[in-house]
Parts: structure tokens; C-alpha cells; sequence
């Protein structure tokens, strides 16, 4: 087992920042955000530096999150978003991370479901294509709030994908709100399936109510309609030992200090996984 901060729980802080405070605060791995890599390397960073500053803080970037909106499929987005996938897989390399985390959002909502599988299933497997080579594999995160939103559609797409660096990450809070994946779904699961852990809370969105990340997620541990325990458990089930991730959205946490953040995620996760 491996835990991993993410980026997203220290949101106001810089790549740098997150690898010292990471270390600081009992973590050996970093789920990095491109956004805050990109700035860092744009802004006079080089990989060469922070390579070694992962090896002074001895922490691994276990996961960059995210190549986003992997719906695109008019041919300039499309063109796009196999760009990009080209850059964000050169970045794993270059920091010796072994995965990175896709995603769709509402890009394909307004289609057909089967509209909507083939082109997923079709860059999916371009996506896949393009890590290969560099050994980089990719988990599917799938988003609450689209139309893919379950992980079983998620594992079918996978499977029809014929590819073996495809799998998926196990976020509590989007599997539960989405409303589509229960925990003993996961527990059958095979484990090698699974390339990470999102240890979150949260609720989801109310009738009537708009879907706001900011708002729904904004729960520490504990504090939502997340059956934690249960996630937990059914992850535990499948002989799973590989990267956690305690992935805090939530801009009330956020406005407390960096470290005390990583602190709490780090206890608040350890009191339910070990």
C-alpha cells in the first residue's frame, strides 16, 4: 500500500510546495495536477529539477490527473486531445509516473449511448495506444454527473478495448453520487483492474440542484453522505495493496494551512484503511 497526496486536496500551492509538504506530512507519493506541473515548467521549472527534488523529499509522482474531456471527437478537438495525451504521457515519463488518469465530462451527453460508447471506446483505445510504448497506463475516472457515470460501463469499455494498460480509479465520492456503482461491485472486482484510490466524501446533488463540485464535495471525512466504510471495505476485498489517494475538494478546507490540511487527510485516511 502507497499512499499518495493529491494535488487536489493542497489546491492552492505549487508543484514544488506539494512534494516538501508531502514529505512532511507522511506521504511517499504525489498525485500531481497538470495544471500545477505546466505552471511550474512554464514558469522556469525544469523535469530535471524537480526530479531531484522528488529525490530529496523521496517521493514519487504516482499519478498526474488529468487528461480531461476524452469525449472529443470532432476532428480539430479530437486532434486536440491526442496532443495532448502525447504531452501529458511525455510528463510521466520524464517524472516516472506510472499512470494518468482520464476522464469525459458533459462533451458526449448529448448523444446516444451508443454514439457516445463508440467514440469513447475509440479514443480510449488511442489514448491507450499512445502510453503503451513508454509503459504508461491510464485509469477512468468516471464523472458523477455525465451520462459516464458507472463503473461497469467503465469495465466494459475496457474490456472491449482489448487494452492492458486501461483501468480505473475507485473515487468513493463520484461512484456514490453518481448513483449507478455499489460498493459490492467493487469487492468483485478484479484487482488488477484497479490503479487507484480517491478516499473522499461528499453528497450528491439534491433535486433541483445544479451539480457544483465546490459545493457537493466540500465535506472532510466523515462530514457527508459517503459510506466510507463500505468503499473501503469493498476495495480491501479485491486484495488490492496499491496507491491511496485522500482527494479533498473543498474550499472551506482549502483556506486552512497547507500542512495541516495534508496532516488531516493523512489521519482522516488512516483511521479507515488500516
Amino acid at each position: 500500500m502507497k499512499l499518495s497526496l493529491h494535488g487536489v486536496s493542497v489546491w492552492y500551492s505549487n508543484a514544488v510546495t506539494q512534494l516538501r509538504i508531502a514529505h512532511e506530512t507522511g506521504f511517499s507519493g504525489l498525485e500531481i495536477l497538470p495544471e500545477h506541473l505546466y505552471r511550474y515548467l512554464e514558469n522556469g521549472g525544469s523535469y530535471a529539477a524537480y526530479r531531484e527534488l522528488m529525490a530529496k523529499y523521496s517521493v514519487d509522482i504516482t499519478c498526474i490527473n488529468a487528461l480531461k474531456r476524452i469525449g472529443r471527437h470532432e476532428p480539430q478537438a479530437r486532434a486536440e486531445l491526442l496532443h495532448e495525451a502525447e504531452k501529458i504521457c511525455q510528463a510521466a515519463v520524464e517524472l516516472r509516473c506510472p499512470v494518468v488518469q482520464i476522464m469525459a465530462l458533459t462533451e458526449l451527453d448529448h448523444l446516444s449511448a451508443a454514439e457516445r460508447d463508440a467514440i469513447l471506446l475509440e479514443n480510449i483505445s488511442a489514448i491507450a495506444d499512445i502510453g503503451a510504448p513508454h509503459g504508461i497506463k491510464f485509469q477512468i475516472e468516471v464523472v458523477a454527473f455525465t451520462a459516464f457515470n458507472s463503473l461497469q460501463h467503465a469495465l466494459d469499455l475496457i474490456k472491449q478495448s482489448g487494452k492492458d494498460n486501461l483501468g480505473v480509479v475507485v473515487d468513493f465520492w463520484h461512484l456514490h453520487a453518481g448513483g449507478g456503482t455499489t460498493p459490492a461491485e467493487v469487492a468483485r472486482m478484479d484487482k488488477d483492474l484497479i490503479y487507484g484510490v480517491h478516499f473522499c466524501d461528499g453528497r450528491a446533488a439534491k433535486p433541483g440542484e445544479a451539480w457544483d463540485e465546490w459545493v457537493q464535495r466540500d465535506y472532510a471525512p466523515g462530514e457527508g453522505d459517503v459510506d466510507i466504510a463500505a468503499w473501503v471495505a469493498a476495495v480491501k476485498a479485491t486484495g488490492y495493496d496499491g496507491v491511496w489517494s485522500p482527494e479533498l475538494l473543498s474550499p472551506q478546507n482549502w483556506e486552512d494551512d497547507l500542512w495541516d490540511i495534508s496532516r488531516h487527510c493523512y489521519e482522516d485516511m488512516n483511521k479507515y484503511i488500516h
